[in-house]
C-alpha cells in the first residue's frame, strides 16, 4: 500500500470517530452523528481540492474511504457508554492522529501536483484542520484551530517540511507523522499556547473607578 493511501485511511478513521464522539457528546441523533463523522473525515479534503484545483467530485471516487468512515461512525455509536467515556480521554489523541495524517496527506497531494510551497502549506493546514473546523461549527463550538492552542501550527510545519523536500523516503514520512502527533499531544499536556491579545477591559478597572467615585463624593 502506498504511504499516501495509508495516511488517507488513518486520517479518515480517526476523524470520523472524532466527529462521532463530538456529535454524541452534543446528544445528536444517529443521522446527526453520521453527518458529523463524515463531514469531519472529508470536509478538509473537499476545501483543499477547491483551492488547489481538484474537482470536488473526486470525493465520490473514494468509495473505500467513505465505507471506512461509515463503519467507524457505526462502531463509535455502538460502543458501550463506559468505553465511550474512556475513549473521550483519548479524543485529543484521535484529533492529533487525524491532524497529522491528513496534513501530511494534503501536503503530499499538493507536492505531487507540483504546486509551490505556499500552496503545499495551505493544503496541509486545510486538509488537517478543515474537517475539524466544520465539525466544531456544526456542533456549536469554537473551532479548535482558531483558539490559542497550538494546533494548525503543526500542520503548517509538516507542510513546510514536505514542500521543501526535506522529507523524501517513506520512513521519513512516518517519522514526520509520529513527530506531529507527539508535539500536538505535548502542546495539549503542557498547554502550550500562541500569543493572544484581549480587547476586553480589565475586571479591576470598574472597581477602581467606583472607589474613586465614592471617595470624591
Amino acid at each position: 500500500m502506498h504511504v499516501f493511501e495509508l495516511f488517507s485511511i488513518i486520517g479518515t478513521i480517526a476523524f470520523a470517530m472524532s466527529g462521532a464522539l463530538v456529535a454524541m457528546e452534543e446528544e445528536y441523533d444517529i443521522l446527526g452523528i453520521l453527518v458529523l463523522g463524515l463531514v469531519t473525515a472529508f470536509g478538509g479534503g473537499v476545501i483543499r481540492n477547491v483551492l488547489i484545483g481538484v474537482p470536488v467530485t473526486t470525493l465520490w471516487s473514494q468509495g473505500l474511504l467513505i465505507k471506512l468512515a461509515i463503519v467507524a461512525v457505526i462502531v463509535a455509536f455502538l460502543l458501550p457508554v463506559n468505553w465511550i467515556r474512556h475513549w473521550k480521554r483519548a479524543e485529543a489523541l484521535l484529533d492529533a492522529v487525524g491532524l497529522s495524517a491528513f496534513a501530511i496527506q494534503g501536503a503530499l497531494y499538493a507536492t505531487n501536483m507540483h504546486h509551490p510551497l505556499s500552496a503545499v502549506v495551505v493544503a496541509a493546514v486545510l486538509t488537517g484542520s478543515g474537517g475539524g473546523m466544520i465539525r466544531d461549527l456544526l456542533a456549536g463550538r469554537k473551532p479548535l484551530v482558531l483558539r490559542d492552542e497550538i494546533y494548525a501550527v503543526w500542520a503548517m510545519l509538516a507542510g513546510v517540511a514536505i514542500g521543501l523536500h526535506w522529507i523524501q523516503t517513506t520512513l521519513e514520512v512516518i517519522v514526520l507523522f509520529a513527530a506531529v502527533v507527539v508535539f500536538r499531544m505535548l502542546s495539549v499536556f503542557y498547554q502550550w499556547k500562541l500569543p493572544r491579545r484581549s480587547l476586553q477591559p480589565s475586571a479591576i478597572q470598574p472597581v477602581i473607578g467606583d472607589k474613586r467615585h465614592k471617595g470624591s463624593a
